[in-house]
């Protein structure tokens, strides 16, 4: 098992429900902290989902922005193999972000 500390960034260029991070099928994936900017001054409204291997994406959080910042997960997110990280904003081109994450590799696994 390996585990890597890594980071990504995100620009929401639509108003469609974007992949922003998905977890590979032989890994774990914890995130601290998924950081969401807002450019302009104007409200927007960002959701994030999480969408299980064969399920439907559910919302997980919700913030309203208004040219400032906030951590969309408050504390720590597990994701399991498969597992899609996907953001929504409620107008295109003002939000961008960065993601930061630990992946746990168990590709090199026995059994």
């Amino acid at each position: 098992m390996t585990i890597r500390y890594k980071s990504t960034t995100f620009d929401l260029t639509n108003t469609n429900v974007t992949n922003v991070l998905t977890c590979p099928s032989d890994a774990t994936i914890i995130i601290k902290t998924l950081q969401a900017n807002h450019k302009t001054a104007s409200n927007v409204n960002v959701d994030v989902f999480l969408q299980k291997l064969g399920g439907s994406a559910v919302e997980i959080s919700h913030s309203q922005l208004n040219k400032n910042f906030v951590n969309m997960i408050s504390s720590s997110l597990n994701m399991e193999a498969s597992d899609i990280l996907k953001i929504q904003a409620s107008t295109a081109d003002t939000i961008t972000g960065v993601i930061s994450y630990a992946l746990i590799d168990r590709s090199q696994e026995n059994g």
